[in-house]
């Protein structure tokens, strides 16, 4: 992996857990979620001109993509609402690099070396150590971890999923723009169902903060597709999973 790939990763490590704890932020997360994920589908939408149409290999990839990343949204709203962020957080991503891991050398043939599967083992076992200090003294909570670790299953099948099908697609930000439009429908159309004449009212004092979501979640997995078309999608997946580990830093130092 070269330093500017290196570079890149660890940038979207530190963005994508700072969405993830506005989305937190949020009380009502189906109104979070629905600003980020509808401002990812305007931020998709007005890159859709610019950017080139993904080549036909890709579109499988990039639909079932959407499908997971929906499932994705679901699990992770689901592990906030029962677990603490500090619980849920580390679990969903500490358990997705391995499962990562073992996807890519089935699906991409790419199997790490040595020193690779050590570092991956390493960053797991440090997510898994940040989860179990977060436990300390206090009774874990089953059904909270139990969502978070559907949702790292979630997170790496999506990985492996996007890193084949950016590769296909011939260009990265083309990739990133069609599956933020196509994904980004759902949430925000499930919200406007559900709320319908009193979704304004929901939405209106979050309206900046989703948007700033929204755009800190697009850059996040943007750098994350460019790198997977220039280095193995496990030591990605690995390296990116940091974004725990910067996130719990910054707590401490708060």
């Amino acid at each position: 992996m070269t330093p500017l790939v290196t570079g890149a990763v660890l940038l979207a490590a530190v963005t994508h857990a700072a969405w993830n704890a506005i989305a937190h932020r949020i009380t009502d997360k189906l109104t979070g979620f629905a600003l980020i994920s509808g401002g990812g589908m305007l931020i998709g939408l007005a890159l859709l001109p610019f950017t080139a149409f993904p080549q036909a290999g890709a579109w499988p990839y990039l639909l079932l993509s959407a499908a997971i990343h929906i499932a994705y949204y679901a699990l992770l709203m689901r592990s906030f609402r029962l677990g603490d962020f500090g619980q849920a957080y580390p679990i969903a991503r500490g358990s997705a690099p391995l499962l990562v891991t073992v996807l890519a050398a089935a699906f991409a043939h790419e199997v790490p070396d040595g020193w690779a599967a050590a570092g991956i083992v390493v960053s797991c076992a440090g997510l898994t150590g940040v989860a179990l200090w977060g436990l300390r003294g206090r009774r874990p909570d089953w059904a909270a971890i139990g969502a978070a670790l559907a949702t790292g299953a979630t997170i790496a099948v999506y990985t492996v999923v996007d890193g084949l099908g950016v590769r296909a697609a011939g260009s990265s930000l083309g990739y990133i723009a069609w599956l933020m439009a196509v994904q980004g429908t759902v949430l925000p159309a499930y919200f406007l169902y559900r709320h319908r004449a009193g979704a304004w009212p929901l939405l209106r004092p979050h309206v900046r903060l989703g948007l700033l979501g929204a755009v800190l979640s697009v850059a996040a997995y943007a750098l994350v597709l460019w790198a997977q078309t220039r280095a193995e999608l496990a030591p990605i997946a690995a390296l990116r999973e940091s974004s725990v580990k910067s996130r719990q830093c910054s707590n401490a130092v708060t």
